[in-house]
Order: C-alpha cells, then structure tokens, then sequence
C-alpha cells in the first residue's frame, strides 16, 4: 500500500500540513521538524503523487525540450545534463524533435503547451522566431539555448559563436595553413556568428578566402555527417584546394575528413581539420578529431537551474548565460607526433 502524508504525520505526531510544507520546502518549518520529516520519509521511501500536486499548485511539474535532432551528440548530451539537474527537484523532461522542420518544431511547441510544461527549453530551427507568444500561449517561460534570437527579450544559454569561429580558425592559422576553407550551417545563430568569427580571424591574419572556400548547408545537424562530406567533395575540385578546413560541427568534420582521406590525401598533412561540439568519441574517430569544446554538460546544467528559477519564478527578468569555450587539439590538425 501506497505511503501518504497523513501515514508520515501521525508516524511523527504532527500535522499533514506541516508534512506538507516541508515537502513544498516552506520557510516556515523548523529546522529539526524539516530533518525529521524527511527522515521519515526517506525510511518509508515515500513517492509524492505528482498528479495531486500539479492540482493543487497549478504545475505539472514538467519542462519541455525541444531539439533540432534528438540522436545528435550534443542535443543528447546536452538532454542528459539537463534531465539530471531537474531529477534533483523531481521534476520530469519531456523530449521533442524538431527534425530541422520550421513547421514541425511550431507542431510540437503546441504540444507541449497543450500538455502544462511549467517551462520550456529551445533550440529553435526557425529562420526568424518573431515571439514565442505568438504561438498561442503567454504565461509558459521559455528558455532559448544553443540559437540565440538577439531581438526577443528572452533568456538565453548558450555559446559566444563569434569566439568559437575566431578559436577554431586561429589555430588552424597558428599551426601555419594558410588557404583554410569554411563548410557551415544556414539559417541560425551558431552558423552567422561562427562564419563571423572565421572572417575575423583571417582578417586579423592579413589572410583572405574565395567565396567558394565557405560552403554552407541546411541539416548540419540531423544530416551532418552526409553533408560535410558532400561539400568537402566539392572543395576538393577547386585549385589550389584548401588546405586546412574549418567545420561548423563535429559530424560534419567527420564526413569531411573522410572524403579526404577517400581521395587518397593525408590528414592533417596535406589538409587539416577542425570541428565544433569535442564530440564524446573524438579521440576514438578513424583520425582523432581537434574540437572546439563549448562545455555541453556545463550548459545543462546552467539551462537546468535557469528552468527551476524560472518555474518558481516565470516574470523573472531576461538573462543572457555564456558558457566560455576551449580547443582541443588533436591529429586531424597537429599530427599524431605534436
């Protein structure tokens, strides 16, 4: 038979309202009730019934996420971060893919809603999030993460993208290439900035790119691995070809890498490579993959407090959280002898 409150308040000599409170965490409990309450609780290894509380508070003790891909590496690291801050608060993640689809990820955004989510985490595909409201509810928080909408007053967690692209191609630079090519993403903020960031840096260099060097494409993150090798294909019809690319992520380095080595060239010799994510098997790959790390557990963690303090909190005032990002260099760009 299931454990109530009022088994644990009579076990104890006190109130259900007290138990009560101190399950809520109240203020106004004291100390030595508060431990032995959850003394108790613990013994008797006491389930709240998350349904009954949603009644009566008007949660449902629930946070949406809502991802481009949800077998990518870095939305499902980032997934696993999160879920576990919200576990300790005995809240439950609900997952949604987007599928790089504008009109899939609005379809479902209004599921979510229509379920109660208390908040609601996004990495948006849209080419132009005008507001979040629009899509019919406007007393849900949300929390954009990864793609950042500068106009929307809203909470972000996310990458400095600019720095990311500025951090990759000066280390391609600094290992001394000089013709380094871009293959990035289309229609979000992470691909603007990043392509920003490798500008900068050639420009800082005193080195310059043909536009055909910088090849972007859609589905960088469902489809990334094919499509890093397709455009380093066409990269390597150009002369002179570059030699050294940097790639807006992980699995489109691995594609590209392998349509290199496909063509009978050394990697990093005759071209180096290097991606973005520090995907978990990077030192694993064929040739171990130079990454830019931008602390994916670190940004769950943050977006999962960030959720918790908005639940308790939804009019609490926009905030912008950056993550700082590290190289990781590896043989794809400095050898296996460096």
């Amino acid at each position: 038979m299931a454990v109530r409150l009022k088994d644990i308040a009579h076990d104890l000599g006190v109130s259900v309202v007290t138990v009560s409170k101190v399950l809520r965490g109240s203020s106004d409990i004291g100390e030595a009730t508060r431990r032995r309450v959850l003394k108790r609780m613990k013994e008797l290894n006491y389930q709240p019934n998350m349904m009954a509380r949603g009644l009566a508070s008007g949660r449902t003790y629930t946070v949406g996420l809502v991802v481009p891909d949800l077998v990518h590496p870095f939305f499902a690291e980032f997934a696993k971060s999160l879920s576990g801050v919200l576990r300790t608060s005995r809240r439950a993640l609900i997952l949604a893919s987007s599928e790089e689809d504008p009109e899939v990820e609005r379809q479902e955004i209004r599921t979510l809603l229509s379920r109660g989510v208390d908040v609601l985490l996004i990495a948006s595909c849209q080419p132009n999030l005008r507001n979040f409201y629009e899509l019919g509810d406007n007393r849900t928080p949300y929390l954009l993460f990864d793609r950042n909408f500068p106009h929307l007053a809203a909470h972000f967690v996310g990458s400095d993208d600019v720095q990311v692209g500025e951090m990759a191609t000066q280390h391609l630079i600094d290992i001394g290439r000089k013709r380094i090519a871009h293959i990035g993403g289309k229609n979000s903020s992470p691909s603007f900035d990043r392509l920003r960031g490798y500008r900068n840096a050639l420009t800082q260099a005193g080195l310059t790119a043909p536009e055909n060097y910088i090849i972007l494409r859609e589905r960088m993150e469902e489809s990334g691995d094919t499509v890093g090798f397709q455009a380093m294909q066409e990269l390597l019809k150009l002369k002179p070809s570059p030699d050294a690319v940097f790639c807006y992520n992980d699995l489109m380095a691995v594609g590209a890498i392998e349509a290199t080595l496909q063509a009978g060239l050394r990697v990093p010799e005759d071209i180096a490579f290097i991606g973005c994510g520090n995907l978990r098997y990077a030192n694993y790959l064929r040739v171990p993959l130079s990454s830019i790390d931008h602390g994916t557990n670190e940004l769950g963690r943050i977006a999962g407090e960030l959720a918790l303090e908005l639940s308790a909190n939804p009019e609490l005032e926009p905030k912008s959280l950056l993550v700082p990002s590290t190289l990781k260099a590896r043989a794809s760009s400095v050898g296996s002898s460096q």
